[in-house]
């Protein structure tokens, strides 16, 4: 998919919803889970009731993957149902020496035919390269991440020696002062592709960070966790990590697919998520 292709989506629904589609078989309604093809069905009952309200479906792999065959066909299923005009996410976190990537990114990409990819940024530019060379797919870098353990080296504050013999470039990160870790690999990575091929994950609980993190890469798309059942404030993730085109998918999970443990559990998902819709087309909205 392209940028403008998902640019378009977002002005038509006037969202930036992306629904979380992390299905726990045990937690789906009981009367799902006797079902011979459960986490599919359910996602499939997700994906009706919201799909005119969201402009992308993020799956977390692991869910899948710790099914076995039985997960991965579910996977491929849910895919393949999600309407074209969606931006499909496997967040998988991959991320490994050149040759292996390759093999992710044909996974992801080819087989599945996912539009993007979440990757862990650790063994540089190399372990990176290989999702980039795809056309119109997209690669989402792990930036400032929403969960508890994320300070235990994203805030570490670190002197980038290294790079004291580049140019200053305005609104990146100053090589000749201590900046946190995260904000380093951001505008390293920025380096490697485009506004075009790159996103950020950005953690909606450390929303104080958006505006310098903005400040930095003002034209790429952030991913935004966080949102509901981890505390993060739409209002305060859009106030400061919005751009001209809006420039961000908020995602949400638990939140809408776990909104009723019982039948009803679609028209729930759905009200959750049209809540989210109506927040999010008054921030799009001209002031």
């Amino acid at each position: 998919m392209t940028r403008q292709h998902l640019i378009e989506q977002i002005q038509q629904k006037k969202s930036y919803l992306c629904v979380g589609l992390d299905t726990d078989i045990t937690k789906i309604p009981k009367y799902l889970q006797s079902h011979p093809d459960a986490v599919f069905e359910f996602n499939k009952q997700i994906i009706d009731a919201t799909k005119d309200l969201c402009v992308s479906y993020k799956i977390n792999t692991a869910f899948y993957e710790a099914m076995g065959l039985k997960g991965w066909e579910a996977m491929q299923k849910t895919v393949d149902y999600i309407p074209s005009e969606h931006f499909t996410i496997a967040d998988a976190k991959r991320g490994d020496i050149g040759n292996t990537s390759s093999q992710y990114a044909k996974a992801f990409f080819e087989v599945l035919n996912f539009d993007a990819i979440t990757v862990a940024p650790y063994m540089g530019e190399d372990s990176v390269r290989p999702f980039l060379e795809y056309q119109n797919k997209w690669t989402i870098v792990l930036g400032l991440t929403s969960n508890k353990g994320a300070d235990d080296f994203q805030k570490l504050l670190i002197n980038n020696k290294s790079e004291q013999s580049l140019p200053l470039i305005p609104g990146l990160v100053d090589p000749f002062r201590q900046n946190f870790l995260y904000q380093q690999v951001i505008e390293k990575v920025s380096r490697w592709g485009s506004a075009e091929n790159l996103m950020f994950v950005t953690g909606a609980t450390k929303a104080s960070d958006f505006a310098e993190i903005r400040d930095a890469i003002p034209d790429h798309f952030l991913l935004v966790p966080g949102v509901g059942f981890q505390g993060g404030s739409l209002e305060e993730v859009s106030k400061y990590g919005m751009n001209a085109d809006c420039g961000m998918l908020v995602n949400a999970s638990r939140a809408i697919i776990y909104a009723s443990e019982k039948e009803d559990f679609a028209i729930e998902a759905r009200a959750i998520a049209a809540q989210y819709q109506q927040e999010m087309s008054q921030y799009l909205s001209p002031k």
